[in-house]
């Protein structure tokens, strides 16, 4: 590490939007998309320090304790010998409380930065147990769904947390229409209201349908994938947080969509769809709704992102 120009070199992080639970797989399923996505532009200090910037409006801290990268970050730190630190300045196109992936795709992107400035001498295991540190400021709980995607790519299953077990699936090719309702629900306040106990028939039915989604994504079988994209333990509870969720998501199967729900803990809604002719017709039926509804909002049409968070050298 004694190499001045490792301390000039200037990093630009590719942080993509992440979609979690993917209806019936809450806290162990989620997967990568290629439209929105945070930057962070990064470069490695010479003493033990961690500087965080903002170059948007969302007003997010800069105290490393209190922002999702910074602790993620120092939690990685706590495994490096040398004397140094980052300097990183944050650009969310995600936003905060979206339902995107947002605090992962900060903390996320800044350890996949850090581990590069570093000599990527960290696994992807390392990187989103450090990561997850971020994700329990923004919500008070160590959690995955979001972070394994985001820096592995594609759709992930979080086997378990403690230990880390993290299972890339492979998936065939989909578009996914998102609509974000510009109103907040926070991930912290959306935990909050589940239900600790659940059914013994419907934990059955939904073991039921995670391991077919699982099954569909391997298989490419889209039927299979639109059958068991349904959720009767979460979504029946967080739903009455999201207007217009009930008419977009059957309208959307209406349309020939294969299926989806909250993204998240919402307030987005994300539908996958065989083909993009598809996902136009479902994108059109979301501005529909949330037009007559009053509320504003943002759509994207977008697919898979296989890579998760990428490094690029800017200087």
């Amino acid at each position: 590490m004694k190499n001045s120009n490792l301390y000039d070199q200037v990093i630009r992080v590719n942080c993509p939007a992440t979609v979690a639970n993917l209806v019936c797989g809450f806290d162990i399923l989620g997967m990568a998309l290629n439209a929105p996505q945070d930057t962070i532009e990064m470069r490695l200090l010479d003493r033990r320090e961690i500087i965080i910037r903002h170059s948007d409006h969302y007003d997010l801290p800069t105290e490393p304790a209190r922002n999702v990268a910074g602790a993620a970050l120092i939690d990685l730190l706590e495994e490096v010998e040398e004397p140094v630190g980052f300097e990183l300045t944050i650009r969310k196109h995600i936003k905060p409380g979206s339902g995107l992936g947002s605090s992962a795709a900060s903390s996320a992107g800044a350890v996949v930065g850090a581990n590069h400035l570093l000599g990527n001498r960290f696994n992807n295991n390392d990187l989103v147990r450090f990561a997850m540190a971020g994700e329990k400021v923004a919500t008070g709980v160590k959690h995955a769904d979001n972070i394994a995607p985001c820096i592995m790519g594609g759709v992930t299953l979080i086997r378990s947390i403690f230990p880390l077990d993290i299972v890339q699936l492979t998936a065939p090719p989909m578009y996914v229409t998102v609509v974000h309702p510009q109103i907040e629900v926070k991930t912290a306040d959306a935990r909050q209201i589940l239900r600790k106990e659940v059914l013994l028939k419907n934990a059955i039915k939904q073991w039921g349908n995670i391991a077919g989604l699982v099954a569909g994504f391997l298989q490419k079988d889209y039927d299979l994938i639109g059958r068991s994209l349904e959720d009767v333990i979460i979504e029946p509870v967080r739903s009455i947080l999201i207007p217009g969720f009930d008419e977009v998501k059957q309208g959307s199967r209406n349309h020939g969509a294969l299926g989806g729900g909250i993204s998240g803990s919402g307030p987005s809604i994300f539908m996958m769809s065989k083909d993009e002719a598809v996902a136009q017709k479902v994108e059109a039926l979301m501005k529909e709704t949330y037009t007559q509804l009053g509320i504003d909002f943002k759509t994207y049409i977008t697919t898979l992102n296989e890579k998760g968070a990428t490094v690029e050298v800017v200087a």
